[in-house]
């Protein structure tokens, strides 16, 4: 049979902005889970989902138990997930900081956080006209969301760590100069990823006040809000801004990323728009069953008893990390459950090439998998280091000194080698 030929040509079919698209590298793009790695790079929570479940049930359509009830599923979801936003309003109505109290109307939850960002931009962006303002150094989606939409990037770093800030001066000339007509979204990481710093509330009240600016809204990313000290989150205080949305997930603290849960909320008209452009049916039954049980009593104390073991172990790591030689500062808050901290070179500076070194070793050779956030702005050096398992803990304190001191004894050698060459050459030349 001879050859079909097509004159298809992709380069011509697909967006020019799709075709040049650098997409976002999830943490296990490097290195899977072979069941014996302590996987400490992607920020889950290594304690488990937040259920007040008997694990050693058997899941089957027969159960008595709702939770774990499969009947049903040849039936479309609940397109409202009334009751489902009804619990995330219960847990953010402290009345920390509004006496107003939010509702189901303020909420839209969707495929994870990322549901949410990728629905704002496609809300508020004309693509190829608009633009979003990001403060690396923060979450790598903000931008690979707004180039699948076609949309700009203003990018105002962070202040210097170990603060990690949000600009205020920088972001207001921003929203006053000549881009601030299509500048439409702010995208801010509360508590900071990679950084774990939480963003001052008054900074942000000042970017929420801008006299001039009021065609956009300001996006408050709180995925590892639970980690943060209580009474940290703003989402109730969308009652008090019409544009301020304040995301979440249960990703996190709550131990469910194989869920993909996430939340927005925000001021009733805003919420509407989101929910009128959703995909039908985005939350599947049994997400919003197991969403549904962690937020409820029972699954709010896991939740709590395992964030208490988590802050128990991101205390050690704060204590212990400093007594490993190569081991740098802290480089960012403690509000989350990861830390930022610095690899050092044999001079005692902050070094990629070392920390890329050590982040491979671990991975490759200790079964220990973190990640490098070395290239990002203000992060020379970095490693990101999520907080595991006290036995996690421990066998990743032991592993890091190991491979410091190997990575050490290999760079004095590499160096040594380097000047015998050197010291050769200028004899040659002196002879």
């Amino acid at each position: 049979m001879a050859e079909k030929k097509s004159s298809f040509d992709l380069q011509k079919c697909a967006r020019p902005n799709i075709l040049a698209l650098e997409p976002y590298r999830c943490a296990r793009d490097d290195y899977k889970d072979d069941g014996t790695n302590i996987l400490l790079d992607a920020n889950e929570n290594a304690y488990g989902p937040s259920l007040s479940l008997d694990t050693s049930k058997t899941l089957s359509s027969n159960s008595n138990d709702p939770s774990i009830n499969f009947l049903g599923l040849n039936r479309y979801p609940d397109p409202h997930q009334h009751e489902l936003k009804q619990l995330l309003c219960n847990l953010r109505n402290t009345h920390a900081h509004t006496p107003k109290t939010i509702t189901p109307a303020n909420l839209f939850v969707g495929v994870g956080s990322d549901e949410a960002i990728d629905a704002l931009l496609r809300c508020f962006c004309v693509p190829g006209r608009d633009k979003i303002l990001v403060c690396p150094p923060t979450y790598g989606m903000y931008s690979v969301s707004a180039q699948v939409n076609d949309v700009g990037l203003v990018k105002v770093p962070l202040l210097p760590a170990p603060e990690f800030g949000i600009d205020v001066p920088a972001i207001t000339s921003a929203l006053s100069g000549p881009e601030a007509a299509n500048i439409k979204l702010i995208y801010v990481c509360s508590p900071g990823n990679p950084t774990g710093s939480l963003i001052r509330k008054e900074d942000l009240q000042k970017i929420l006040e801008h006299p001039t600016w009021n065609n956009g809204v300001v996006v408050l990313d709180e995925a590892y809000i639970d980690f943060a000290p209580e009474g940290s989150s703003l989402a109730e205080w969308v009652a008090e801004w019409p544009n301020l949305v304040v995301m979440q997930t249960l990703s996190k603290a709550f131990g469910l990323a194989g869920i993909r849960l996430g939340a927005a909320f925000t001021s009733p008209p805003i919420a509407s728009l989101l929910n009128n452009l959703k995909a039908p049916y985005n939350i599947s039954s049994p997400t919003s069953a197991i969403a549904s049980q962690a937020l409820e009593e029972g699954g709010l104390s896991v939740m709590r008893a395992n964030r208490e073991k988590i802050i128990t172990q991101r205390d050690r790591l704060l204590k212990e990390l400093p007594k490993i030689q190569g081991i740098g500062r802290f480089r960012g808050g403690v509000a989350s459950n990861f830390l930022l901290v610095e690899m050092l070179d044999i001079r005692g500076k902050p070094d990629n090439v070392t920390a890329l070194k050590v982040y491979q070793h671990l991975a490759e050779n200790r079964g220990v998998v973190v990640r490098f956030r070395g290239k990002e702005h203000g992060c020379l050096g970095c490693l990101r280091i999520t907080v595991g398992t006290e036995e996690e803990v421990t066998r990743f304190l032991k592993e890091i000194e190991s491979v410091l001191e190997q990575v050490s004894s290999e760079r004095t050698k590499v160096n040594s080698a380097v000047e015998e060459k050197k010291e050769v050459a200028a004899n040659g030349v002196v002879s």
